[in-house]
């Protein structure tokens, strides 16, 4: 009898110390949009391995299409049911409008350096943005570059008259169609899983991705004409369910703020020089791929009908967009002045 009740004291305290193990660790959920290795990715695995490495928790990285597009990632998250959301602009537009300033064309330069410095100084990205996000019940982590957005057709165009009558994917965004409106051509918003399909049969004509993406999603091998236009770079956002966050503990608050500032550092560094590596892998794979880099005088012919895109964007987002995009060039001229 008293060797039964030593047992059950034995297992009852082990099962309270395994309780107590586990009331500080957990499993948390994160989806983005894009396939293993790209730079969602990459910024999601160095995150996860931070995570673990400095903590209990476990990190489930979810990517593209295991738990659907991205507005169901976007839902679930701020559902509860994900903990950690990646998630660009592109889509974040319907949701927050102001994130659409990213599609005002000609708005951010094409040179990475430059781009790198506005995204780390940037008042409007660093201070504005995540005022924004927790409107939404989304605490905003971290938001990056990933690369300048190509255009690629059905054929080589470099001029507004090219685009005309041509059918180009968008992402569900009202800015970015009218950018394509902009430039002369039908914009067609379409989910990212229909755009190869899409190509292949000619439902539409065209799209726009960085090139990192036209590479490992095969799209140069049903749109193989490539356009640099240099009228903008693709940027992401990392946020995490506000619910959830504000319900951790100041260590957990800290370990994940701190998670976030490295898997930044570790993207920014991969991102360098990965155009120029993807674009040599498409030339490599297909003789077909023609590249296309508009001069300054026929990028001119694009940048004049930029205004009109900024116009709807201020319709769209009133004083706040205003003040937002005021913000927006107040920084890129700090950084532009800071290089002369």
């Amino acid at each position: 009898m008293k060797a039964s009740k030593l047992l059950t004291s034995a297992s009852v305290g082990a099962l309270l110390l395994g309780m107590s193990a586990t009331a500080y660790s957990a499993n948390w959920r994160y989806a983005h949009e894009e396939f293993e290795g790209d730079v969602q990715d990459v910024f999601a695995v160095a995150f996860k391995e931070y995570i673990e490495e400095n903590s209990d928790h476990t990190l489930q990285i979810y990517r593209f299409g295991e738990l659907g597009e991205s507005d169901d990632i976007m839902e679930q998250t701020q559902n509860g049911i994900l903990q950690f959301v990646n998630q660009s602009p592109g889509f974040t537009g319907a949701l927050i409008p102001e994130a659409q300033i990213f599609f005002v064309p000609y708005l951010l330069p094409t040179d990475e350096e430059t781009v790198l410095e506005f995204f780390d100084e940037s008042v409007a990205i660093n201070e504005m943005f995540p005022e924004l996000y927790a409107e939404q019940g989304l605490e905003l982590l971290q938001m990056y570059p990933e690369g300048e957005m190509v255009v690629t057709a059905d054929e080589p165009i470099t001029s507004p008259e090219g685009f005309q009558n041509k059918k180009i994917r968008v992402m569900t965004n009202p800015l970015l169609s009218e950018t394509y409106n902009a430039f002369g051509a039908t914009p067609t918003p379409l989910p990212w899983g229909e755009v190869y399909g899409g190509l292949q049969t000619g439902i539409i004509d065209g799209q726009e991705n960085p090139i990192f993406w036209i590479e490992s999603g095969g799209l140069y091998e049903v749109s193989p004409n490539l356009i640099f236009t240099g009228h903008g770079w693709f940027t992401t956002a990392m946020m995490a369910n506000q619910d959830f966050y504000e319900g951790l503990s100041e260590e957990d608050q800290q370990l994940v703020r701190s998670a976030a500032d490295h898997a930044y550092d570790v993207t920014i560094e991969h991102i360098q020089g990965l155009s120029e590596e993807s674009l040599a892998l498409i030339r490599e794979a297909s003789d077909e791929v023609t590249v296309t880099r508009l001069t300054e005088e026929q990028i001119q012919a694009f940048r004049e009908r930029a205004p009109q895109v900024e116009e709807a964007f201020l319709e769209m987002t009133g004083e706040r967009g205003e003040e937002l995009l005021n913000q927006f060039k107040a920084d890129l001229e700090a950084v532009t002045s800071d290089d002369e």
